[in-house]
């Protein structure tokens, strides 16, 4: 295949739920390897012209949905850079199965730490009585989604944004260095 028709792919995409810093990240990530960085989420408001709490609640989270697997798609396909997704696209079957062959880092977070870090925000699948209950509840259904779809996981509670890019940094340089035999 040349170089003019071979596909176009992400060097890395982010996954996780919301709070696990995938932009943040993302941000850092792209700025070290001087690759393009692009949020998913923030596309699709792009895209759309209204907010996603507003798409939510004019549409219904099945339409959201669907764009969100429309963007996503269409983003795997055409960029090259680093790509973040929003916490819950990789739910959506179709962006699940359009991740497969792509290098997936699924940003792990605990509970209580992703919860505070969206705390007094205005996301609609957390909103209600007991958000932090939720957040919990919606962390737990989607972890073993992250994990089966992620490449490597890496912890995204420890240490700040530049810490968790270093880590996927090492990771991504013992993926490029072939194993040696054992020398006797």
């Amino acid at each position: 295949m040349s170089a003019a028709t071979s596909p176009r792919r992400p060097a890395v995409v982010l996954i996780g739920f919301m709070g696990a810093g995938k932009s943040t990240v993302g941000k850092v990530l792209a700025d070290r390897l001087g690759l393009d960085f692009i949020d998913t989420d923030t596309e699709l408001v792009r895209r759309e012209g209204r907010a996603i709490p507003e798409i939510f609640t004019t549409d219904g989270p099945e339409r959201f949905r669907e764009i969100e697997r429309d963007v996503v798609l269409d983003v795997l396909r055409n960029h090259t850079g680093i790509v973040a997704l929003g916490g819950g696209a990789v739910m959506t079957p179709a962006v699940a199965d359009g991740l497969a062959g792509h290098r997936v880092v699924y940003l792990q977070i605990t509970a209580d730490d992703g919860y505070e870090r969206v705390r007094g925000s205005d996301r609609p699948l957390i909103a209600g009585p007991d958000p932090h209950e939720r957040y919990r509840e919606l962390l737990a259904e989607r972890d073993e989604t992250y994990r089966r779809t992620g490449t490597f996981v890496v912890d995204a509670t420890a240490g700040d944004a530049d810490g968790v890019a270093d880590v996927i940094l090492a990771e991504l340089a013992r993926e490029l260095v072939p194993e040696r035999a054992p020398t006797t």
